[in-house]
């Protein structure tokens, strides 16, 4: 049996027109194609809870690449932006809290608070501020187990209303690719660093009843293979995972709110932004393709590099803030020999008891190539830059030879990410770009469109697009389910410039 067919004209009424229902017949069978408003996409609890328009996010990229603009950007678009304070120094974090706070006048926003092992007291450091300015929501990333750090800033202000709900102020987004860590932000947060908190005045101890009633994140971000840290977990498995382990919880501890549990990782086309809502996302989350965007915090040399990336041109490199763990980030390949360098950086770390015990051959390949100085220099400057963040790690380095090769490594690989925002031209071969494989993807699929151009890449045109391609191939979906015969270039969504879409939105308003 041939399946009916459906003109393009009809199609176009089906599909784009997302505010109305439409009903038609092909012969003896009738078609409806259901009202498909932006704001219906994901869960509209996350919108309301977070004074949004839509359930979008433009999550966290460290050292200020999800800078204020782009965190501005979308929130005067109606979506939410997060701060990208990571390997920041704590006053460029206030900085940008007073700046954001002003700006926006209330509108939504969040900032970044990134797990640090090495700097247990600059986590904490950050917390402080945080609370000091009012930030009411954090993204938490980078996160092998619950801190204290980010467990007072969940409980901190904690209250119950005259109608007995429990509220906690500070809201966390906690973006999470492993199920064990999972399992962490969606319990309670343990007793035993409420009880430390209530020792220490922070809460007091029926504040520390009502936090043990509550998840640690109310919202979940399922992170699959992205830019930066990342497990390259696959997000066809990952998120129906977490919105399991979701309901379970929930069931568990008996939430009077349910979590939510978003997706990360891979978003850059429509169709892919329509999968994560198709398998229950209530929201979405995107990095890479920002950092390609005008208002990202970086050069345009490296935006320029980005919008010629494909999907294969990435590759793994060890992380900066988890060197001697050997944690490591997805970053670009091609046109950086970031990766290499790095890796042979932390061979020689784990070979090697001292800087000295390296072969002489290999010592000078690092200093002529890599760290561009001597050793000792390098160490100077290190040196320094320790003595005002963290002077203990001086301390030990002065006694441990591992210690302090470790330090100079690490000073390589953290200066790399910043020559690569500064567009530093004698560096580029040292570029350190965090990216995905959703940076090939958004480039395949902008190829032909106004976004092909990285001087035309803009956060929030990027956003509405993705949103409203979903929609559209959602509705196409809709169709097909009904035994229609639909075209597959319908679900390829072209990028529309930003004034023909905003226009299509408001002539279908949600």
């Amino acid at each position: 049996m041939v399946a009916p067919t459906i003109s393009d004209s009809d199609l176009k009424l089906a599909c784009w027109d997302l505010k109305k229902s439409i009903y038609f017949t092909r012969g003896e069978h009738e078609y409806s194609s259901p009202r498909a408003p932006l704001d219906a996409l994901g869960d509209p609890s996350f919108c309301l809870d977070h004074g949004l328009r839509y359930p979008y996010v433009a999550g966290a990229m460290a050292n200020g690449i999800a800078s204020e603009e782009l965190v501005i950007a979308m929130a005067n678009a109606g979506m939410l932006g997060i701060f990208g304070a990571a390997g920041l120094d704590v006053s460029r974090v206030e900085a940008a809290m007073v700046r954001l706070t002003k700006a926006l006048a209330g509108l939504p926003f969040g900032s970044n608070l990134i797990h640090s092992p090495n700097e247990p007291h600059t986590e904490e450091a950050i917390v402080d501020l945080y609370l000091k300015h009012g930030v009411k929501l954090v993204e938490a990333s980078a996160f092998m187990g619950l801190t204290s750090a980010v467990v007072r800033y969940r409980v901190t202000g904690i209250y119950r209303t005259n109608t007995g709900v429990i509220v906690a102020p500070n809201r966390i987004i906690a973006k999470i690719s492993r199920m064990e860590v999972a399992s962490k932000f969606m319990a309670p947060p343990p007793v035993a660093m409420l009880q430390d908190l209530v020792k220490r005045g922070v809460i007091s101890a029926e504040q520390a009843q009502w936090a043990a009633q509550i998840p640690m994140a109310q919202d979940v971000t399922a992170e699959a293979d992205s830019g930066g840290h990342t497990d390259n977990r696959p997000a066809i498995t990952l998120l129906p995972l977490m919105l399991a382990l979701k309901d379970r919880l929930s069931e568990q501890y008996g939430y009077e709110v349910p979590i939510r549990v978003g997706a990360a990782g891979g978003i850059a086309t429509p169709l892919a932004a329509a999968g994560a809502f198709a398998m229950g996302a209530a929201f979405i989350v995107t990095g890479t393709i920002n950092q390609a965007c005008l208002e990202a915090g970086t050069s345009d040399t490296v935006r320029a590099m980005l919008a010629d990336a494909g999907q294969a041109d990435i590759a793994m490199a060890p992380a900066a803030d988890m060197f001697e763990m050997g944690v490591k980030v997805q970053v670009l390949k091609r046109g950086t020999m970031f990766a290499m360098r790095a890796q042979k950086l932390y061979d020689l770390y784990i070979k090697h008891a001292s800087w000295e015990e390296i072969p002489a051959a290999e010592r000078d390949v690092v200093e002529k190539n890599f760290l561009k100085q001597s050793f000792k220099d390098a160490w100077i400057s290190t040196k320094s830059f320790f003595a005002s963040r963290d002077p203990k790690q001086n301390v030990r380095a002065e006694t441990d030879a591992k210690h302090k090769m470790a330090l100079v490594f690490r000073s390589y690989l953290g200066q790399s990410s910043r020559w690569a925002n500064a567009g530093e031209p004698t560096r580029k071969v040292d570029y350190q770009i965090w990216c995905g494989p959703a940076m090939g993807a958004f480039n395949e699929w902008a190829k032909g469109s106004f976004l092909e151009a990285a001087k035309e890449r803009r956060a929030v045109p990027v956003a509405l697009n993705l949103l409203y391609g979903a929609a559209v191939c959602l509705r196409v979906q809709t169709l097909r389910h009904q035994g229609l015969s639909v075209p597959s270039s319908w679900q390829n969504w072209r990028p529309l410039p930003e004034l023909e879409l905003r226009s299509m939105i408001e002539r279908n308003p949600s």
